[in-house]
């Protein structure tokens, strides 16, 4: 039997869809397991009468948050639990006057009678997993209620979650994030899409089937002996959240996720702080897979659901590596050059593998916007292709950083900008705001997702020409390099404008 180029080149093609198919697959799997645990929702074992609510320390890690952070005291200070049963650590790392904020607003919570204090660290040894390590020693609180800078806790929130540690196997009590700044512009909306998928499908589906899942680094409280007994705070990879929650599970503590109950917070505005972010939670995620999934299989405690959950949520970051591949073996058979075949199976197979890899992906984001908006889901219809096309987009930005943690490239943790979103600002905070920070450096991935871009639209041209819409259609996610791509280089040059500009201004002034 020969092997042509043509043969090698449609196995790697249907290897790679079929380990898409697989996550895609995953997916469904996950909204099937919603619909039948959707009932199955978590109740304390019993509830604390007033007189016994334990101590609580609630921590606020930030960084060069002067525009939230007041926000945020404001919103804990309004946190319905009594005063001698509550600390706030104030967690700064700050480099600007941020700090100088921080200390003044915890005198002013002292003189209003509450426990609060500021941690100033000038050595960020660890990061925001340092900062927590180091306030966690010194926490007075049984249960640790962990915040961003840009969340705003409604007043119960405390109310809703302490009652569920009446069991003493609960470690965490996780809630789902909400979206302040939603319908700022396209990208945050879609931002959104993606975050309610992971919250009310995945975690959702962890927690009520039995399967392990993870605190989301803030919005949930913790149990501080747990923490200890999973080995506490560890800052060797940049989801020190994921790690610590794989480390307490693997030593049989539960976790509950509160699917209901909604914490707010910020959404990035722009690509860059997308970006970052995506990058970080990327990274992170292959950090802990190498630090952890070997250890997940080994442990006579996790149940093989667990187990199989674990990998998949491990390792589910790879697939942007598959889908760069996919990007250059799709290209031959787009533009005709090797043909799979026309006979009915083969045309089955590849039916069935794009149902798999791209289907019941949205499939799985309409199904979370239906449990959440049964009167509106509909309304995020029109926002599906744009969320396609921004994942594909993410491919080459996401898949440098599961590079970066498998030949094991150190990087700081990047923290995501935030500019003090109200109900009432929209998209008016960010254009008064957003100078105070930077874009991000590097030319080099925006330009790749553009050449990228260029590619697939020679391609997706090519087949209208040749009248074969469906399949220019199909491969019009791909245009998607333009948007991640454009809106970097955009943000970069208005960087370099700002810069020219402030320049100048200096050179005025001497």
């Amino acid at each position: 039997m020969e092997f042509s180029v043509d043969f090698f080149w449609l196995l790697a093609y249907f290897l790679v869809l079929m380990g898409m198919s697989g996550y895609g697959l995953h997916r469904l799997i996950t909204v099937c397991l919603y619909v039948k645990h959707r009932k199955d929702i978590p109740q304390p074992k019993r509830f604390y009468r007033d007189d016994e609510l334990p101590m609580v320390t609630v921590q606020l890690p930030m960084f060069n948050e002067k525009f939230v952070v007041e926000g945020l005291l404001e919103k804990v200070a309004a946190l319905d639990y009594p005063k001698d049963r509550m600390e706030i650590q104030i967690l700064d790392d700050s480099i600007d006057d941020t700090t100088e904020l921080c200390f003044r607003k915890a005198e002013e919570l002292r003189a209003r009678g509450y426990d609060a204090v500021c941690i100033h660290r000038t050595d960020r040894t660890g990061f925001k997993a340092g900062a927590l390590e180091a306030a966690t020693k010194v926490a007075k609180g049984e249960f640790l209620l962990i915040l961003d800078a840009d969340f705003r806790p409604e007043p119960d929130l405390l109310r809703k979650t302490m009652h569920f540690f009446t069991d003493e196997k609960i470690a965490l009590v996780q809630t789902r994030w909400g979206h302040i700044n939603r319908e700022t512009n396209i990208l945050t909306r879609v931002q959104g899409m993606f975050l309610d998928g992971h919250f009310v499908m995945e975690q959702t589906v962890r927690n009520r089937s039995g399967r392990y899942f993870t605190f989301n680094g803030t919005a949930g409280v913790w149990r501080k002996c747990a923490i200890a007994d999973g080995g506490g705070w560890e800052h060797d990879t940049l989801t020190e959240d994921m790690d610590l929650s794989y480390r307490v599970q693997l030593k049989g503590w539960q976790f509950v996720f509160l699917k209901d109950y909604v914490t707010p917070a910020e959404l990035p505005t722009d690509m860059d702080g997308f970006k970052a972010q995506q990058h970080r939670w990327t990274k992170g995620s292959i950090q802990v897979c190498q630090k952890m999934l070997f250890d997940i299989w080994r442990s006579k405690e996790a149940p093989l659901k667990a187990k199989l959950e674990a990998t998949t949520h491990l390792t589910s970051n790879y697939a942007y590596l598959l889908l760069v591949l996919l990007c250059f073996l799709v290209a031959p058979l787009a533009m005709g050059t090797i043909r799979p075949g026309d006979s009915w199976q083969m045309i089955l197979v590849q039916v069935t593998l794009f149902f798999f890899a791209s289907v019941c992906v949205c499939l799985f984001y309409v199904s979370a916007q239906y449990a959440i908006r049964r009167e509106s889901w509909w309304k995020e219809l029109p926002y599906l292709p744009v969320l396609l096309a921004l994942a594909v987009g993410m491919a080459v930005s996401n898949s440098k950083a599961v590079l970066e943690a498998i030949f094991g490239h150190q990087s700081e943790f990047v923290r995501t900008p935030k500019f003090g979103f109200t109900e009432a600002d929209k998209g008016k905070v960010v254009v008064k705001k957003r100078s105070g920070y930077k874009a991000i450096k590097s030319i080099v991935v925006p330009v790749l997702e553009l050449c990228f871009g260029f590619f697939f639209l020679y391609i997706i041209v090519g087949q209208a020409v040749r009248l074969d819409f469906l399949s220019a259609v199909l491969m019009s996610p791909f245009l998607g390099f333009f948007y991640t791509g454009g809106c970097s280089l955009w943000r970069l040059l208005q960087s370099a404008r700002q810069k020219a500009l402030e320049s100048k201004l200096a050179n005025q002034e001497i």
